[in-house]
């Protein structure tokens, strides 16, 4: 019965992103949301509800892996989320008095996932300058600064993605280098996709209790993503990472303009969606 369920298509693209997310660490939203929306026609809602759920599913194996491997600094976790929850449900009680089905909302989300790919493209490019220039500066704060810096970032975030998916991982992660440049590069990771996890399950859930959620998609999605990810990260010491960086953002940067362009066309395209309500 729930081979019924799966779309080799969707698995495909599952199965790609999982391992571009293995090779250069850029969170699936960035990559998948896309994907949905220009190459499959899925509504922008739809894509945004339906990703946010597919990241929490493959971001809780990775956070129990972290959490294994004790790479978690969990001050700094709760510090994210004590800022990103809170604006998480905000921005879905927002979305949910529009209508997020109408077409107001759909283009809200699409223009958000716009600026959100453009900003995950300038991060991947000027990465070592935007180091150069402000790890001198953040590093010289007191913790109380870094504390506050840290909850404004997650409520940025906690906007961000509930609105588009993105951010997260292609964001956040490098903030967090900068905020907190003491830990090694596993506990910022570690730490990173540990705050992901309830942040887009709520996201997700949220999405979903309004209608935007396709379990059909999700399912297809994650029967290809977790062997991706293997392969990926597999592979990821081999392939050159300044190349693949400009790569991805051109892709990213090429996308996102499609996606202003297109606007008034997504607004009103999409597929059936399933609710929470049709669930077994």
């Amino acid at each position: 019965m729930l081979f019924g369920w799966i779309d080799l298509y969707y698995t495909i693209a599952g199965f790609l992103v999982g391992a571009l997310v293995g090779v250069t660490g850029v969170g699936g939203g960035s990559l998948l949301t896309p994907i949905l929306i220009v190459l499959f026609g899925v509504s922008p809602a739809t894509a945004v509800g339906t990703d946010l759920l597919f990241a929490s599913a493959t971001k809780t194996v990775g956070s129990l892996t972290h959490g294994f491997n004790r790479t978690i600094e969990w001050s700094v976790v709760r510090r994210l989320a004590i800022g990103s929850i809170p604006a998480t449900i905000l921005v879905l009680i927002v979305l949910s008095s529009l209508n997020v089905s109408g077409r107001g909302a759909q283009q809200l989300i699409t223009a958000v996932l716009a600026v959100a790919l453009f900003l995950a493209a300038g991060f991947l490019i000027a990465r070592n300058k935007i180091f150069a220039l402000y790890a001198v500066r953040f590093g010289d704060m007191d913790d109380r600064s870094i504390a506050s810096l840290t909850i404004a970032m997650g409520a940025g975030l906690g906007i961000l993605v509930t609105l588009s998916s993105v951010g997260a991982g292609a964001i956040g992660a490098i903030v967090l280098v900068l905020l907190y440049p003491q830990l090694s590069t596993a506990r910022i990771i570690g730490s990173d996709i540990a705050h992901a996890v309830p942040l887009t399950l709520i996201a997700g859930l949220g999405h979903g209790a309004m209608g935007s959620l396709d379990v059909h998609i999700l399912l297809s999605l994650l029967a290809g993503s977790l062997p991706g990810v293997f392969v990926g990260s597999t592979i990821s010491a081999r392939v050159p990472d300044t190349a693949l960086r400009y790569v991805l953002a051109t892709v990213l940067i090429i996308v996102g303009s499609k996606l202003v362009f297109d606007i008034p066309a997504y607004a009103g395209s999409g597929v059936e969606v399933v609710t929470l309500k049709h669930l077994p």
